[in-house]
């Protein structure tokens, strides 16, 4: 153990050395974007912005799904959960992002029945028990829990449930990066790919990158080692003018992606136009649940209205995911701003930019240690 140990991180030296060496004859630092909220978790815990050479900046991107919900969807969940036929399930990140004026932590302590589920499968069980209850599932996330969302539909309708329900706030990644390029506010030179988002789509998904925008990516494992060589293979296509999508991820991820699980996307969803956090609203980036199924959307059969409230934050984290700034250049982060009093829903999701700088930022390299 202690010998391979050992040479991961000789390799991880080198790998270091050569970037440093490519990248040098630039004359200017090279910024290459991680896209997922895993992958920021995965540098900062390793330490790798602290191993990297002053000429390779990471910048985040806005690869959290939790953090890119917006508030007026935030709203509509607390709406909802005030209903007392409703019972609310979601995932626990869910419960302390912030909306307008609350958040579902505090719908929850003024009675709103809203229960943890770890699946959105595991919500129909619930739906079974309450056949008085309506059953509303939050179903946020991107194309990485979006089959799944869509395949709790598909059992609801073969158990024949009707008292189940989601409300969508799946996100498509794609359409976001072209927004990120359209406005070249992150001045990026290449993107860190997310890993689980192309097991579902597949590498060829991000096909439009170098086509389109002269731009290199990287599919990308969750390991420091996979994690410093798509770094390296973005600064070898970097410093030779170069721009292709690679795959550092081949063990898991196809060019055409898993096809069973984009079957069930196009089955359950359409796309259509949604809302980012600090993005506004971008073409064809969401997925709806479409006519066909529409019986099991909760906007569709029974919907809220929401006035629209004013809130007034000093909060950055719209420019944080749009990687226009990084979170110590936010005047609340690490003061106001802490994941146990979060005021932005980047310091509240564990794979939050600001959570991971928070609770990583001043890390040294620890991998293997």
């Amino acid at each position: 153990m202690a010998d391979k140990t050992k040479v991961q991180r000789e390799l991880a030296a080198q790998l270091i050395a050569e970037t440093e060496r490519l990248v040098a004859p630039l004359g200017r630092p090279v910024r290459f974007m991680e896209v997922c909220g895993t992958h920021t978790v995965s540098i900062f815990r390793a330490g790798l912005r602290q191993l990297l050479p002053d000429t390779v900046e990471l910048v985040s991107g806005p690869g959290c799904p939790v953090c890119v919900t917006p508030d007026r969807y935030m709203d509509q969940a607390i709406a909802y959960a005030g209903e007392p036929d409703v019972i609310l399930t979601t995932f626990g990140d869910m419960l302390k992002v912030p909306g307008s004026v609350s958040s579902l932590n505090e719908a929850r302590a003024g009675g709103a029945d809203v229960r943890v589920v770890y699946s959105p499968l595991d919500s129909l069980p619930i739906a079974m028990a309450n056949p008085d209850k309506k059953v509303i599932f939050l179903a946020v996330g991107f194309e990485t829990t979006a089959p799944t969302a869509a395949a709790t539909v598909l059992a609801a309708e073969q158990q024949g449930l009707t008292n189940f329900y989601v409300l969508s706030a799946q996100k498509l990644v794609p359409p976001a990066l072209r927004l990120l390029l359209a406005d070249n506010e992150a001045r990026v030179d290449g993107f860190i790919l997310p890993g689980h988002v192309a097991v579902v789509t597949g590498a060829d998904a991000f096909a439009f990158l170098p086509r389109e925008y002269h731009m290199p990516g990287v599919v990308t494992g969750f390991e420091p080692m996979e994690i410093l060589r798509s770094i390296y293979r973005l600064a070898q296509q970097t410093a030779a003018g170069e721009a292709r999508v690679e795959n550092e991820y081949g063990s898991v991820v196809r060019p055409e992606g898993n096809p069973a699980a984009r079957r069930l996307l196009a089955r359950v969803y359409q796309p259509v136009d949604a809302e980012w956090r600090g993005l506004g609203v971008i073409p064809a980036s969401g997925l709806m649940v479409n006519e066909a199924y529409q019986r099991f959307d909760i906007a569709a059969v029974q919907p809220v209205k929401v006035l629209p409230a004013a809130k007034k934050t000093a909060c950055r984290c719209g420019e944080v995911l749009r990687g226009s700034i990084n979170p110590r250049e936010c005047p609340l982060f690490g003061k106001g701003c802490v994941p146990e009093h979060a005021v932005g829903p980047c310091m509240v999701s564990v794979e939050g930019v600001c959570a991971a700088w928070y609770k990583y930022g001043g890390g040294r390299f620890h991998y293997g240690q």
